[in-house]
């Protein structure tokens, strides 16, 4: 386990990282879990007795520190999104779920089975690969919450909203690849539909809306004082309606990734302009920045110690093809149409970022059966595409949503000045 105080150390210093990069690096082409990747990277090339990051030995403990980090972002990022839910404002949403993911499951499964991996492992590639991530998309997606009942950026709104919900969408596609590597024929398909699919997602709904309802009660009406959460203040409550909703959503076999992020949304939805939302937001967001640097820390060690090893070109070209070409070109195809401009297509098209979600959903479906590829390959493919998303999207989030802004903000400003030029 190398030296326990040592880990502490190293613990803190990734903490601070969390704490103090975020606003050095808050107008600069450079990310916080770029930062910290290079960070772990660094620790790991220097003569520390630190325990090796190894995710084969490790499978269990990346599972559930994967699956923590997934919890909270998405609470987050629920009580960070601003928008009445509705078929058309979330129009954005439904195309990036309805058309994108599928389509980024069967090209990643399609490339994966070209390039001759088993289809069990291939089509789990494109499960565990489709999703995009709440926990490191924090430079493209919706910020605190705002006093307003105006719709935030279509860019953001989208990236926002499609993470919240495709993380648990997920799931059942990852069950597939489970049966199917389990199956050797088709009789799965039935149930998998019926309880993976359909009843475990409407599980998840429904009890994040429950969960939601009660507690947003609880928090803004409750009638005695001293349970009327809101004015009290206290933000580590947003962990509370987290593990309460992940928990008894498991409980009775629905999704909890789903019910955390739609309990976070009612919540917001009970009352839009409290200041209380800012609270619960604050605390949650620094949570998950604390444990988003542990995570990616330990992926620059996984990457320092060699563990790209296993990395072929077969598998580097999958991760590779999906950032550059499938999701960009499936995300453009869904968004045509939408209430999205050009420019804002194109963005939401390319920021599809790849992480810690992906870590989960590999750690989980490993524990459940054999795909016939070595797990430590495995490994090496969804780290590898974790690490060029990493670099790709944290090198040029910051400059393109900016340009965007000011281009937003142009426009604004001709608009609001069209009314005066004709009175003149």
């Amino acid at each position: 386990m190398g030296n326990p105080d040592l880990i502490y150390a190293v613990a803190g210093i990734a903490a601070l990282f969390a704490a103090t990069l975020p606003r050095l690096l808050n107008r600069l082409p450079f990310s916080l879990p770029l930062a910290c990747l290079l960070g772990g990277v660094l620790l790991y090339v220097l003569p520390l007795r630190l325990p090796e990051p190894d995710p084969v030995v490790h499978r269990a403990l990346i599972e559930h520190a994967a699956e923590l980090c997934v919890l909270v972002s998405l609470m987050g990022a629920g009580l960070a999104v601003n928008r009445p839910f509705g078929l058309r404002g979330w129009s954005s949403t439904w195309r990036l779920l309805g058309v994108t993911l599928p389509l980024t499951v069967l090209g990643v499964a399609g490339a994966a089975v070209l390039l001759g991996w088993p289809p069990a492992a291939a089509f789990l590639m494109g499960a565990v690969l489709a999703p995009t991530d709440p926990v490191l998309a924090s430079d493209v997606q919706v910020g605190e919450p705002v006093d307003s009942e105006q719709d935030d950026d279509e860019v953001r709104f989208a990236l926002t909203s499609e993470a919240g919900l495709n993380d648990g969408l997920a799931f059942p596609l990852v069950y597939a690849a489970i049966a199917l590597a389990l199956s050797s024929g088709t009789g799965w398909i039935g149930e998998w539909a019926l309880v993976d699919l359909l009843y475990r997602c409407g599980a998840g709904v429904v009890c994040g809306l429950l969960i939601g309802k009660g507690l947003g009660r609880l928090f803004f009406r409750a009638r005695v004082s001293d349970l009327r959460l809101a004015e009290h203040r206290d933000g580590f409550v947003a962990l509370a309606a987290t593990f309460l909703a992940y928990g008894l959503t498991e409980l009775v076999h629905g999704y909890g990734f789903i019910a955390v992020f739609v309990t976070a949304c009612t919540i917001r939805a009970a009352e839009r302009s409290h200041g209380y939302n800012g609270v619960l937001h604050g605390f949650i967001e620094q949570v998950e920045r604390l444990f988003t640097a542990w995570l990616i820390v330990l992926l620059g060690g996984f990457v320092a110690t060699g563990g790209l090893a296993a990395l072929t070109w077969r598998g580097a070209a999958v991760g590779l093809l999906l950032l550059l070409v499938i999701r960009p070109l499936t995300g453009w195809l869904a968004e045509l149409g939408g209430q999205a401009g050009p420019r804002e297509r194109v963005a939401t098209a390319f920021f599809g970022i790849r992480g810690i979600g992906s870590l989960f959903y590999l750690a989980y479906a490993l524990g459940q059966a054999d795909f016939g590829v070595p797990a430590a390959e495995l490994w090496a493919v969804i780290a590898f595409t974790v690490l060029a998303s990493l670099v790709v999207h944290g090198v040029s989030a910051t400059p393109v949503m900016n340009r965007l802004d000011r281009l937003r903000d142009r426009a604004g400003r001709a608009r609001n000045a069209e009314p005066s030029s004709q009175h003149l």
